[in-house]
C-alpha cells in the first residue's frame, strides 16, 4: 500500500440526510444484515467486486475490498437526520422494501437508530410535511445547529472518519444565482435567509466546515455550485455527486454506447416511470420533477455527442416522464420505447420494461460511495471527485471538462483510480505481446 494513505482506524461514520427514507433505511439495514452475515451484499462494487493487477496472464484477480484499504462494514456507526422522529425499524417496515424476515434480523439495532431534527422548508419539498424540524431565525443559525449535530456524534462514537450523504428527496428545481457564486456571497445568503439556499446546500455547507466530505444522491443543486467548490478546495474535503444512477438511467448508460460505438442513429427515445413510494409521491410535484428530469435528459446527450455526429443524432426527440402510483410503493417499472434506424436509414426499435426495485439498487451504490469518499479523503484528494462518475445519473465535473456519462468508461476509470491509489499500472489491453505483420 502507498505509504502516503492513511490507514483506515476506529470508526466510520455514516451521517444519512433522509435517514429514516426508504432508500437510506434499505442501506443501513442491508449492511447490519451483511455484517451479521445474514445476507449478501449484491450490488456493491467494493463488497463483491474484484480487481485485475497486471497482466491478463499474471491472472491475479484480487477482491477490491481486499485490494483497498477500505473501512470494514463492522467499523461503520450509522446516524443522521429526518424530518419524521421514528426509529430505523418502524422507518424501514412503514418503508416496505425489506420482508419482516430481513427486518427482524437487525430489529434490535434498527430500534436503537433514532434521526436527530431535520433542516426542513416546504417550499423545496412541496408535497411532505415536517413534523421533527430545527426552528431558528437564520439560515446561519441552521447551519450552526448542525456543525454542533456532526460534532457531538463525532464525540459521541469517539470517531476519527466521517461521511455525509443526501439520501433525501428531490428538492425543487433551483436555478443557479449569485449567492451560490462564491463563499462570501454564499455565507451572506445564509445570513440574510437568501431564498435561493435550499436545506441541502445547508447539509452540504454544515459538512465541509466540519471536514467532513459530502455525497449527493439527488440531483439537488448541492455542491456543484461554486461557493462549494471553492470551500472544498479550501478545506481539502471531498465532494461527490449527483443522483445516484438505479434503473432507467443506468440501462440508457448502457444502450446509448452501445447505439454509439456501432454508429446507429437515434430518432426518438420516449421513457416513462411509475413509482409509488415518498420519491414518487415528491416527484408528482413539478418543481421536484424538472429536477430530475434535467438529471435525466442530460445523460443522452453527453454519451451520443450529436455535435460530432449529426447525420445520427442531431435531431432525435427525448421524452421523460415520472409517475406517481401509489400501489406500486417502491417497486419502480420503467418502461423505453426507442426508435433507431441502421444502414440506409431503414428503422428498428428497441423496447424495454425495466421492473426494479429502486431502493435495492441504490442501497450497495450508497455503501460503495461512502467506502471510496472516505478514501478518497485519506488519500489527500479534495474537490469533486469525478473518478466515482460510474455511480451518478449526472456526474459532477469541473467547468472545463466534458462529463463522461458511458457506464463502461466510467468503470474503467473509476478501477484504474484504484490501481492509481495503489501504486499499480493502470489497464491500457494494450500490456500483452502484439504482434506486427511489416
Amino acid at each position: 500500500m502507498d505509504s502516503k494513505i492513511s490507514k483506515p482506524s476506529g470508526k466510520l461514520g455514516v451521517l444519512v440526510v433522509g435517514m429514516n427514507g426508504a432508500v437510506a433505511t434499505t442501506f443501513i439495514a442491508g449492511t447490519l444484515a451483511v455484517r451479521k452475515g445474514k445476507g449478501v451484499p449484491v450490488g456493491s462494487l467494493t463488497q463483491m467486486g474484484t480487481i485485475r493487477i497486471g497482466k491478463r496472464s499474471e491472472n491475479n484477480f484480487p477482491k477490491i475490498k481486499d485490494f483497498l484499504p477500505l473501512h470494514d462494514l463492522n467499523d461503520i456507526v450509522f446516524g443522521g437526520w429526518d424530518i419524521r422522529q421514528e426509529n430505523s425499524f418502524e422507518a424501514a417496515s412503514h418503508a416496505e422494501v425489506l420482508n419482516d424476515k430481513d427486518l427482524n434480523n437487525v430489529r434490535e439495532e434498527l430500534e436503537a437508530l433514532y434521526p436527530m431534527k431535520a433542516v426542513f422548508d416546504k417550499n423545496f419539498v412541496k408535497r411532505l410535511d415536517g413534523e421533527w424540524v430545527k426552528s431558528a431565525t437564520t439560515k446561519k443559525d441552521l447551519v450552526d445547529q448542525l456543525r454542533s449535530d456532526i460534532r457531538d456524534f463525532k464525540k459521541l462514537h469517539n470517531l476519527t472518519d466521517l461521511v455525509t450523504v443526501w439520501c433525501g428527496s428531490t428538492e425543487v428545481f433551483t436555478p443557479m444565482e449569485e449567492v451560490h457564486s462564491t463563499i462570501e456571497k454564499f455565507e451572506a445568503g445564509l445570513a440574510e435567509n437568501h431564498p435561493a439556499i435550499s436545506p441541502s446546500m445547508m447539509y452540504a455547507w454544515a459538512s465541509l466546515l466540519e471536514n467532513v466530505p459530502y455525497i449527493n444522491g439527488a440531483p439537488n443543486l448541492t455542491v456543484d455550485m461554486g461557493a462549494v467548490f471553492e470551500l472544498a478546495e479550501k478545506q481539502h474535503v471531498p465532494i461527490a455527486g449527483k443522483d445516484f444512477k438505479t434503473g432507467q438511467t443506468m440501462v440508457k448508460t448502457v444502450i446509448a454506447p452501445m447505439l454509439k460505438v456501432r454508429m446507429l442513429g437515434l430518432d426518438g427515445w420516449f421513457s416513462t416511470n411509475i413509482l409509488g413510494n415518498r420519491d414518487g409521491e415528491v416527484l408528482d410535484d413539478p418543481g421536484s420533477f424538472k429536477t430530475k428530469e434535467e438529471s435525466k435528459l442530460s445523460v443522452i446527450e453527453s454519451i451520443l455527442q450529436p455535435e460530432l455526429y449529426p447525420e445520427l443524432y442531431k435531431d432525435y426527440y427525448h421524452k421523460v416522464r415520472i409517475n406517481y402510483y401509489p400501489p406500486r410503493k417502491d417497486n419502480k417499472e420503467g418502461w423505453d420505447n426507442i426508435d433507431i434506424f441502421g444502414w440506409l436509414g431503414y428503422p428498428m426499435q428497441i423496447k424495454i420494461d425495466f421492473l426494479c426495485r429502486d431502493s435495492i439498487l441504490a442501497a450497495p451504490i450508497v455503501l460503495d460511495l461512502v467506502l471510496l469518499t472516505n478514501l478518497s479523503q485519506r488519500v489527500g484528494f479534495y474537490g469533486i471527485q469525478d473518478w466515482l462518475s460510474f455511480y451518478f445519473k449526472s456526474p459532477m465535473h469541473s467547468p472545463n471538462v466534458v462529463p463522461e456519462h458511458d457506464l463502461f468508461i466510467q468503470h474503467v476509470k473509476l478501477k484504474n483510480t484504484m490501481r492509481e491509489i495503489m501504486d499499480e499500472e493502470p489497464v491500457t489491453h494494450l500490456d500483452d505481446k502484439i504482434r506486427f505483420l511489416r
